[in-house]
């Protein structure tokens, strides 16, 4: 099933697309009980799936990616945070940072997973009991404020406002029985910049949240995003930017295209 949720004249609700690409309302509680009705929605703004608990995030997760960055592949997961005030709307505007600012914003196409319950030292066995569902993400990353300006650590250059595009919908797992088979691409102003498969990634879906959980407690809402594949922006020559104007777009098998216009942000 395919998920949405929209702004309606009450706030922002969920509802479910149909086959004939009309809408269904849903009822009830994303996170625990809830169900389709039958009664016909007209999505006016579409927002991004989740308001996340949490984001947190996996780096060097693709072999390949490690491998145009000169790094071995990890021996057990990387991870980082993004603020959840950097989510983004599918459509709306990435704002490159005016106050900090930074002149090399690089785009990061990923699968990211939304988990349905609060989960903590879950099973590799148990984990796909715990996903509400997938969607594609963008991490955005301010690569100088990673690099250059922030002492080697990531969550400062990730967590700018805008900085995690999530959407367009929220696929349940009956429609991706295996989210490590998937197509995941990026596309800068209609050039194909990323264009790989999940099946590239060193720790796979399972893995990701078996490693996440232990010892930890994570709420449901919370969002993995489980890394990017090779092709990003800082790892071409001559790297290549993302500047007023442009348009970059997420897309990933079984789920959709996410859209997000580059603009500059306000001092």
């Amino acid at each position: 099933m395919k998920l949405i949720r929209h702004l309606t004249s009450s706030g922002p609700a969920y509802a479910a697309l149909q086959a004939n690409g009309s809408a269904l309302a849903l009822d009830g509680d994303i996170f625990g009980h809830w169900r389709v009705t039958d009664r016909v929605v007209t999505p006016a703004k579409i927002l991004s799936p989740v308001q996340p608990t949490n984001i947190l995030c996996i780096g060097l997760n693709y072999a390949k990616h490690a491998a145009e960055g000169g790094k071995a592949p990890p021996e057990r997961p990387i991870w980082f945070i993004k603020l959840p005030g950097a989510v983004q709307n599918p459509g709306d505007p990435i704002f490159l940072p005016a106050h900090q600012r930074s002149t090399k914003v690089d785009y990061e196409a990923e699968l990211a997973i939304v988990l349905r319950k609060t989960a903590r030292n879950v099973s590799r066995a148990d984990a796909f009991d715990y996903i509400l569902g997938y969607t594609c993400a963008n991490d955005v990353s301010a690569r100088d404020w990673q690099r250059d300006f922030g002492g080697g650590q990531w969550n400062h250059a990730k967590s700018f406002d805008t900085f995690c595009p999530l959407g367009p919908v929220l696929v349940t797992p009956d429609e991706i029985p295996n989210p490590n088979a998937l197509r995941i691409r990026s596309i800068l102003n209609g050039t194909v910049m990323q264009d790989s498969s999940t099946a590239d990634m060193i720790f796979d879906v399972p893995a990701l949240i078996e490693f996440m959980t232990a010892d930890k407690t994570l709420p449901a809402g919370t969002v993995i995003l489980t890394g990017t594949p090779e092709g990003v922006g800082f790892a071409r020559k001559p790297p290549v930017w993302l500047n007023p104007g442009d348009t970059i777009s997420v897309e990933i098998e079984a789920i959709g295209t996410l859209t997000n216009p580059i603009e500059r942000g306000q001092p």
